[in-house]
């Protein structure tokens, strides 16, 4: 009697979507429980909506554009687990508040944006905005740089990490620029949506 080959395994498919935020203090949580972290919180959101997706948290405080550019190799080959299926980009807040020439950070994140490219994995680039301190022209070479690049990688942009939450006394800690639990949780709310046009197909 000849018998039937066993059913493809369904394992892989069955595995949670892996996300990789690669990020500054942003996106590490700085100030904040472990539980009411940016990667956390996301995590949570997307998977009560019955989603299966474990975000990685890649975040690094201090981090500038240029130290995103220097660790993403080794970041990428030291997820456990193997590698991610998707990447959110959360960089150069930093640069802007240190006054980095905008050409430096541009050039940074599109060298992360090109290798993230080759190796075929779908970005949601998270702009951010110079600080209105910066003067005109600073501000408007800086804020610049999210479009452009979006536009000539080909990747989702999701305009302004800190939509709806920057200049908050309410939603941020003391220090005026990191989120609080309740201002990381405006952020997700208002950024899960492009999170998931991101995994869309990805199965």
């Amino acid at each position: 009697m000849a018998l039937s080959p066993p059913p493809p395994s369904t394992a892989a498919a069955s595995d949670p979507l892996r996300v990789l935020a690669f990020g500054d203090s942003l996106t590490a949580g700085y100030g904040l429980p472990k539980a009411q972290s940016f990667t956390a919180q996301l995590e949570r959101a997307l998977t009560d909506e019955g989603l299966a997706v474990t975000v990685i948290d890649a975040g690094v405080s201090g981090d500038t554009s240029a130290g995103g550019r220097a660790r993403l190799d080794w970041t990428l080959a030291g997820t456990a687990d193997g590698g991610p299926d998707a990447v959110i980009v959360e960089l150069g807040a930093n640069d802007a508040l240190r006054g980095i020439d905008p050409r430096t950070t541009y050039d940074n994140l599109d060298a992360i944006l090109g290798e993230l490219k080759r190796r075929n994995l779908p970005v949601l680039l998270a702009g951010m905005r110079a600080p209105p301190n910066m003067g005109a022209e600073y501000t408007e070479a800086f804020d610049g740089i999210y479009p452009r690049l979006a536009e000539k990688h080909g990747v989702a942009l999701y305009p302004f990490f800190l939509d709806g939450v920057a200049a908050d006394p309410d939603l941020n800690q003391a220090d005026g620029i990191h989120p609080n639990a309740r201002g990381v949780a405006v952020i997700v709310k208002r950024m899960s949506p492009a999170v998931k046009v991101l995994l869309k197909g990805l199965r």
